[in-house]
This record gives C-alpha cells, structure tokens and sequence, in this order.
C-alpha cells in the first residue's frame, strides 16, 4: 500500500464530512477513531422498507412501512414510572397513530410538520391504522441520501449518536473513500469465483440497492475473512513442516516390546490410529495430528504407545493434561502398565510441594525421568527437558496455539500429539485446528457397557431418586452434576451447593455423599476424587470439573440438573463418565418446567444419540461454534462477518484456494500477494504464532 492511500485512510475520522470533533470523541468510544475504522465498520443489520405503502392500503400484521407528516404529539402518564408517547401521522389516504409506551424521552424526538418513515405491523384499532413501537427513519433533510432505498443500514450505536447520524458519517466515508483501498485479490481469484470487486463491494455493504447487491457484497467480506483465516492456518503448517525433529520410528521390535506393557486388546481403530501417528514420529520434520474420538474409545492407550515409542528412542515425553485430576489419573493408568518396565515417569501440577517440585525439575532435567504429566505448569519457563521428543496434549480446546509452541525448546522440534474427546464438527476442524492432521477413532473397545439416558420430567422425579437409592444399595456409585458452584441471584441455574443441601437432608440421606468443583484447592480436589475412586463416598455431587476423562469404573448412575446450561458436547462428556465398568450406566436428565423449546429439542437429541460425533454437529448447528469451544481460548480473533455454520460453503472454497496459493507461494513472498500477507500478519501473525513468516 502506497505511503498516500495510507495517510488518506489513517487521517483522523472528524476530517470527514459530517463527523466533526463532537461525532469523533462519541466514535472513539466504539473503537472508530480513522476514516478507515469508519469505512470498515459495517452495518449489524439493514432495516428492509421495501413494502411502502399509503396509509390507506395498510394490511394487518405485515411489515410495512409508511411515510407521512407528523400533524399531533401527546404524551399520557399512568401512574408510578408508565407513560405512553402518540404521534399522529399523516399522508394524502389516510392517518396512523404510533405509540411507544414506557418511553418518555420519545415525547421530545418529534415536532409537528416533521417527516417521517415508519416501519412495524400495523394494526386497525377502532377505526384507525396503529404501529405500536415502529423502526422511525427520519426525513428532516430533503437532501437525505438514503432517501427512496428499500434497504437502511443499521449500524451499532454508542450514547448520544442516533441512527440518522451515523448513516449520513458512513455515507461521507464510502463516497469519499469507497475507491481508495486497494485490492487485495489478484484479478484471476475474484473472475474464478465471482467475488466483487473492494470497492463496488465496500458501497453494496454499506448502500445496497436491493438484496441481490447486498448478498454479493457480504459474499465478498465474508470469503475474504475466511480466506485471509485459511492462509494463516496454511502457513502456520507449512512453517510446522519445515523446522526439523528427530525421527522415531516405531520398529518391529520396539512395536513388540510396547504392546506386551498394553492391558487390552487394541481395536480396529486404536491399531489404524497407531499407524498414522507411527508414520508421522519416522519423520524428520514434527508431527502435528488430533486425535479424537467419542467418550471412552481409548484414545489414551494411543498416546502411551506414543509416548513410549519416544522413551525407547532415549527420549523423554511429556502429556499435558486440562486438570491436575485428570493428570494423576494418567499416571495411576501408566503405574498399572509399567509396573514391569525400567520408564520412569513424574507428575508435575501447580498442587506439587516445592521440595517435590524441584526434585522434579531437576530429575527432568538431567534425563532421569522418561515421562512427564501434568497441567499448565510444564510449559512454565522453569521446566527444562534434556531432550524432548513428544508432547502430548489432553483436550486440545482448552489448550491454545501458543501453549502447544511454549514446549519447544532448541533447534529441534517435538513431535506433537493432541488428544480431543469433544468431537468436531468439520468447520471447526478446518479453522481452529486446520495446521494438524487428524485420526479419528470411531469405535468402542470391547467391554464397554451400553448408557441409558432418560428425561426426567419434574412429575416422575420421586421415581428417578428410588432408582439411584436402588443402584446405590446394589453397592454401585453416583454422580450428581449441576452447572454452578453457588446459587446466583442473575443466573437462573441449579447449584452444587443447592443439589448438596437438599439431598444430604432429602432423598439420599443414607448414603455418603462429597461435594467437588473448580474453587475447591487442588489438594482437596484430589482428597475428594481418591475417596470416591476408593468407594468410601457413595454419591460425587459435581459441577462440570469432572466432565474429562475422570475414570470410576463402579460409577453407573448419574443425574444432571440445569442440563439445558450444558452444551450437547458436554453433557455427553459428563455422560461418558458412567458405564465404564462391569455394569449399565443409567444418566437422569431432571427437565425443569420452564425448559424452552429449542431446549426441550436438544435435550431430547441427547436423550436419543450416543453418538458423540452426530450430537458435536447437531450443538454446532443449533448453538454455533462458540459454545463448542471459544475461539478466545485459542486466542483468535473473532469473526467478524462469516459464520461457520452458514457459510460452510465459502469456507471449503477458501481453504482449497488458501492451501493452493501457499504451496505455489510459501511465505506469500510474491508482490501480488503483498496486501494479502500483511492482512494475514495483522490479523493473525502473533495468535497463530506466524510473525516470522517470510
């Protein structure tokens, strides 16, 4: 971009017609502060006036908008805080009344002789047209030059800046500077896919004079958004695959000697997945691959295979784990396997005593132990490995880009492998996790006990309980799981604190019962889980916090209350925490009577699927990808046009055109490729770690 179009987008935005310093400091408080930022600021959503009509041909409970002159104001006070504001609208065929109750500053909006456009579903009250709370576009300046669209922009608003306002600023900025920006597409890309061009596509966002225009201009944006998102990801591969990593290849000896330590039979899937990750640790460049699978199909015994590959090369391996319980919990599984081996391996948490700790540190330092597990606490600057062959990550979505790079050490990579046991839906593993390969394990080991899950309605709750009373006799063990730790005056929610009170006095009186969740210290956290993974507590009244990997194999009965707060992923985590024994689980989904429908049809999904990969799209479609994950979590910015869920199309054609141009132009070092890699940079050079590219 030339040093001139910089300085004409960058000038302060009151140079612009319209704004002066008032409108600019309101502005500054949206983050609008260069004739740019204005520019770019799009519209939230467009008010449609395309069915104008004379007030005389009005028809009830159509959107319809009519224009008139205003010719009587009133405003009606109705006791302590109620009021109602009426204006009288006139045109040649007829009048209308707009009222707007509970709204006493609307009465000081309006005098008599203004023009307006007003925008609802009338109704004939009496013998009159009525639009209770209309959209008003006001016709005060006959110069208007939004005047006669069928399509008003709605812009976000600040207070003390009205619509009217804000569409006359924009206005100034796409007439003044709609052709400045250059384009970023070389010409050949927007021909192939009929993209508009930045400038005709910049006036259809902000002044469509139809729908037709307005899709095309959107279409645009929201494939530049996700195109620019696609070439940070490529890259970021393309950088992963050029840093060097020692090879450690799975011989048929090493393969024999690993298999003897395994407690199972593998499956089909486990011994495929082996063979991918086996593949890529022979490789002199790292392995970057997710593994997920549903609840329960073992995706740890394919990381132990892994991590002893690593440890039979003389190298050491580290897992990261989300929780320090579920961190112990991988070591109790390695003690059990390597009972007969010379592996010698660490548990490294924030809940480490120091003395322990710095034995630890040192031990791992010198080579002397072979594996590490732990949290967040490994990738502390403190933690220094003698030589790290492989990092295994445990529920990648609670881990970001940066966390996976921090294990790096020397001019060798580790290879990488990151578990998820929340399956993705195929948008999100082309965004969030489009650097890695990925294997899929898609079936149960044998052994594993069917789940049978129930709505629970609030008339059938009495006969829920003497279910868990009876299963709790037989000897077997209970989870309760509510969303919050405590009642909260401003989420409507179940509680642990609430669940743990009314049954320690109600329906599970008799029975031992614990309460675990996320403010507990990870000591007690540790005291609570062993005594139930010893049977000396019978019930675990829980939030969330043992949604991953927790493993009681004589836990058979769960109960969910607020399962509507739950995501359909979750809620099938939690699930997957009963049945993993000699014995059926049984998981209760207690429905309150205010569940909505959409709720209601969520649950009953769950209800009917075990099927964690079905449920993962269902969520995705019904709730959007940010309660799958957060991108904020990996750190990325979010999107601002594009949805993944909608625009699954235009996602898969701005990969593939993404993935082409970075093989034919690694680094985009090419001078038509300039504008694209400095967008690609600002946007995600420092989330995806890509800074260096070039």
């Amino acid at each position: 971009m030339n040093d001139a179009i910089k300085q004409t987008l960058l000038s302060p935005v009151e140079s612009l017609r319209h704004v002066g310093r008032e409108r600019a400091r309101l502005l500054e408080r949206m983050g609008i502060r260069t004739a740019s930022d204005l520019l770019f600021d799009f519209p939230r959503d467009y008010q449609d006036l395309s069915d104008e009509r004379p007030i005389g041909e009005l028809e009830e409970d159509e959107l319809q908008s009519v224009r008139g002159t205003v010719t009587e104001i009133a405003i009606a006070n109705k006791g302590f805080g109620k009021s109602r504001v009426s204006i009288l609208v006139q045109d040649e065929s007829g009048s209308l009344r707009a009222t707007w109750f509970n709204q006493p500053f609307m009465f000081g909006k309006f005098h008599e002789g203004q023009q307006l456009l007003l925008t609802a579903k009338p109704k004939m009250r009496g013998m009159m047209w009525e639009m209770s709370h209309p959209q008003i576009t006001w016709l005060a300046d006959e110069e208007d030059p939004l005047a006669g669209r069928k399509l008003l922009p709605v812009y976000a608003l600040t207070e003390g800046l009205s619509q009217y306002y804000m569409r006359r600023m924009a206005w100034s900025a796409v007439e003044e500077l709609a052709e400045v920006p250059e384009e970023v597409f070389p010409e050949e890309l927007l021909r192939r896919y009929g993209i508009a061009p930045l400038a005709e596509a910049i006036r259809g966002i902000h002044q469509p004079a139809d729908q037709e225009t307005l899709e095309r201009a959107r279409r645009r944006f929201i494939f530049q958004e996700l195109f620019v998102l696609q070439l940070a990801v490529s890259t970021r591969r393309a950088l992963q695959r050029s840093l060097p990593a020692p090879p450690l290849p799975a011989t048929t000896k090493v393969d024999a000697r690993i298999r003897r330590l395994l407690p199972f039979e593998l499956t089909e899937s486990q011994n495929r997945a082996i063979a991918e990750v086996s593949a890529d640790m022979a490789l002199d460049r790292p392995m970057n691959r997710l593994l997920q699978g549903d609840v329960g199909s073992g995706k740890t015994l394919v990381a132990l295979y892994a991590m002893l590959v690593a440890v039979a090369h003389g190298k050491q391996a580290v897992l990261m784990a989300p929780t320090e319980i579920l961190a112990r919990q991988h070591a109790d599984t390695l003690a059990g396997m390597l009972e007969a081996s010379r592996v010698r391996f660490a548990v490294l948490a924030g809940g480490t005593a120091k003395g322990e700790r710095e034995q630890i540190l040192a031990e791992i330092a010198s080579g002397e132990i072979n594996v590490v597990l732990g949290t967040h606490a490994v990738i502390q600057d403190s933690v220094k490995f003698k030589d790290l062959g492989l990092v295994v990550i445990d529920e990648q979505h609670k881990f970001g880009v940066k966390q996976r790079a921090a294990l790096r050490q020397g001019d060798m990579s580790p290879h990488y492998l990151v578990m998820t046991a929340t399956p993705i839906p195929r948008t999100v593993t082309m965004t969030l996790f489009g650097d890695l390969d990925i294997s899929t394990l898609t079936e149960l080991p044998g052994g594993r006990q069917p789940i049978n899950t129930y709505l629970v309605e609030p008339d059938h709750q009495a006969r829920w309980w003497q279910f868990v009373r009876d299963r709790l006799r037989e000897g077997r063990q209970a989870y309760v799981v509510a969303p919050l730790v405590d009642e909260s005056e401003t989420i409507s929610a179940p509680s642990v604190a609430e669940a743990f009170e009314q049954l320690t006095n109600g329906e599970l009186e008799a029975f031992r019962m614990a309460l675990l969740h996320g403010r507990m210290t990870a000591a007690d956290k540790q005291e609570t889980m062993d005594l139930f993974r010893d049977g000396e507590t019978q019930v675990l009244v829980s939030t969330s916090v043992i949604e991953v990997g927790v493993d009681v194999p004589n836990a058979s009965v769960m109960t969910v209350a607020g399962a509507e707060r739950f995501g359909l992923a979750q809620l099938h985590q939690l699930r997957g925490r009963v049945g993993r024994g000699n014995h059926a689980g049984f998981c209760g989904v207690l429905v309150s009577e205010e569940l909505s429908e959409q709720g209601r049809e969520r649950l009953t999904a769950f209800s009917k699927s075990t099927d964690g990969f079905a449920l993962a799209e269902l969520d995705f479609s019904m709730r959007g990808p940010g309660d799958l994950f957060g991108t904020q979590q990996h750190g990325l910015p979010p999107l601002r046009l594009a949805d993944l869920q909608r625009d699954r199309e235009i996602l898969e054609e701005a990969r593939r055109e993404a993935q082409l141009l970075v093989s034919e132009d690694p680094g985009l070092k090419h001078a038509e490729h300039e504008r694209l890699r400095e967008q690609m940079l600002k946007r995600y050079g420092e989330a995806l770690d890509i800074s260096d590219v070039g």
